[in-house]
């Protein structure tokens, strides 16, 4: 499976124009964890999440990268989003919940133990 699987293509935006409290009102009116920083004055976007951190060093993932790739390179980073980028312009954000939805939904490549249920509401 790879990253266009599982990323969302509508990608909450903020920019220079926000407040900290601007964007977290819209990540709760969104129910996501995290927005994109879109300055024009910077070169690339950057990512505010829901732990309120601002990181000015993003690691990008490409649309044919596996979940495999966007899980290890999370891992390996530290964090749990990933801006996707194709050509050059950002096409979808990809969360380890979207990657853990993807692998437990049909498209899972390994059964789930029947001991894990999926809770809802």
């Amino acid at each position: 499976m790879q990253v266009r699987e599982g990323m969302s293509e509508v990608v909450l935006t903020v920019g220079p124009g926000h407040t900290l409290r601007d964007a977290a009102k819209a990540m709760v009116a969104r129910r996501v964890g995290a927005a994109v920083v879109i300055d024009p004055e910077q070169p690339g976007p950057g990512l505010i999440t829901e732990r309120d951190i601002l990181s000015s060093r993003l690691t990008f993932a490409s649309p044919s990268w596996s979940l495999e790739e966007a899980a290890a390179a999370m891992i390996h980073g530290g964090f749990r989003h990933l801006v996707v980028v194709e050509h050059g312009d950002m096409v979808g954000i990809l969360s380890m919940r979207d990657i853990v939805r993807v692998w437990t939904g049909d498209g899972a490549s390994c059964e789930i133990p029947p001991a894990v249920s999926l809770a809802t509401g």
